[in-house]
């Protein structure tokens, strides 16, 4: 899998989480009740939080498999996620809600193998540290 795909996915879901979050401020106001505004509030932070994320884990940890894997995670999860809240928030089908913890598991295994990469990160500079010559 190459970077582009996870960085695409990433940045397209950065867009989404700005356009929505103003579709929902302006265009939505007074049109969702409490429960879908919450809804779409929520889908929104987590598209947002997690679009930055996944941007965050290509640029630290991008070089690995494990960070590529993280990253499209992320997004892939963020966007099911959010979409399944968009799409309960404005009244659509129930069986919608079972599609979020999908979005939720995927999000939870992208963090996951952040940390995985990360561990990795930290045993190859303890290695290189191991066998640089004293100063």
């Amino acid at each position: 899998m190459t970077r582009w795909v996870a960085a695409l996915l990433a940045a397209t879901l950065g867009f989404s989480g700005v356009a929505c979050g103003a579709f929902g401020a302006h265009l939505l106001e007074g049109q969702l009740d409490a429960r879908g505004q919450a809804l779409w509030n929520t889908a929104t932070l987590y598209a947002l939080i997690h679009a930055a994320a996944a941007l965050a884990v290509l640029a630290g940890l991008g070089a690995m498999r494990a960070g590529r894997v993280s990253a499209l995670l992320l997004g892939a999860g963020a966007w099911v996620f959010s979409a399944a809240l968009y799409g309960l928030a404005i009244g659509g089908p129930s069986w919608l809600g079972a599609t979020a913890p999908l979005g939720g598991l995927l999000m939870l295994a992208g963090w996951v193998f952040a940390a995985v990469a990360a561990l990795s990160l930290r045993a190859q500079g303890a290695t290189a540290m191991q066998t640089r010559p004293p100063s």
